[in-house]
């Protein structure tokens, strides 16, 4: 698998390996086969190099809640080697404004809203000019304003000639920013592609339906229904599969989330149609 420049999605369910991949390609564990080539060092061999050119965004960010904002991205700015303190306070100042955090730049870490701590994790991530940016599950948690304005932030940078490596579970994270994606699952790369690809494997497999209420748990043991909106006295549902029997159903445009479904659902064979 070769990720190229731009905004890279790596999605899959919570336990398929998605962090354990991150850990990886930050060499903070070893692969137990294969080689990782980034931007022609060995992962394994070159380490330091490695090192130099990445950023990295742990799912469990931590930081010194003690520490004013701008304190805490200037430690991060020396431990990667800023030595200069004028050029490191301009680096820190211009880093706080594009990420959106300089006028809270004398609040307390710990004081910030959690959308505001991710965009420093960000920060610290990218002051020393990185090429590579690993974010693992960064969206987690936010309320939708600040997951939006996370998914812009990192979609800004992206323009950067710079790679954003985005691991998430969250199918929208993927849909508004990459690329190019891949479907991870218990540990291996189901699908690699656009999302757009991804979409189209879905084509002639979603289906709408007008049903009654007593139907409705029926149709769910028998099909993954997507969405359920209430219609009158029943219901309006999508759901996902090769075809439908015994039901009145018309064909429904596919999203991602459609898709993500019926990899998850039926490729990955974890449940069988009707």
């Amino acid at each position: 698998m070769e990720i190229p420049t731009g905004m890279f999605g790596l999605l899959g369910p919570n336990g398929a390996g998605k962090s354990t991949l991150m850990r990886i390609l930050v060499a903070l564990m070893e692969p137990s086969s294969g080689e990782v080539d980034v931007f022609g060092y060995n992962l394994l061999k070159e380490r330091k190099e490695v090192r130099a050119i990445l950023g990295y965004l742990p799912q469990d960010f931590r930081f010194f809640a003690k520490y004013k904002t701008h304190e805490f991205l200037d430690y991060a700015a020396r431990l990667s080697g800023m030595n200069n303190k004028k050029k490191r306070r301009q680096a820190v100042d211009e880093m706080l404004e594009s990420v959106g955090l300089f006028d809270v730049r004398e609040r307390y870490a710990g004081r910030l809203s959690g959308g505001m701590k991710r965009r420093l994790g960000i920060a610290q991530a990218l002051i020393h000019n990185p090429k590579l940016i690993i974010v693992d599950e960064p969206t987690t948690g936010l309320d939708p304003e600040e997951r939006i304005r996370f998914r812009n932030l990192l979609a800004k940078i992206s323009e950067q000639d710079v790679t954003i490596i985005l691991s998430t579970h969250i199918v929208g994270d993927i849909s508004s920013t990459c690329n190019c994606m891949a479907l991870m699952n218990k540990g291996e790369i189901a699908f690699f592609g656009s999302p757009e690809d991804m979409r189209k494997t879905a084509e002639g497999k979603v289906w709408r339906m007008q049903i009654s209420g007593d139907d409705l748990p029926l149709i769910d043991k028998k099909y993954p229904v997507i969405t359920t909106i209430p219609s009158g006295t029943g219901w309006e549902i999508q759901v996902v599969a090769d075809e439908i029997k015994g039901y009145d159903a018309e064909p429904y445009p596919p999203n991602l989330e459609h898709a993500y479904v019926y990899y998850m659902e039926k490729k990955l064979n974890r449940w069988i149609d009707g």
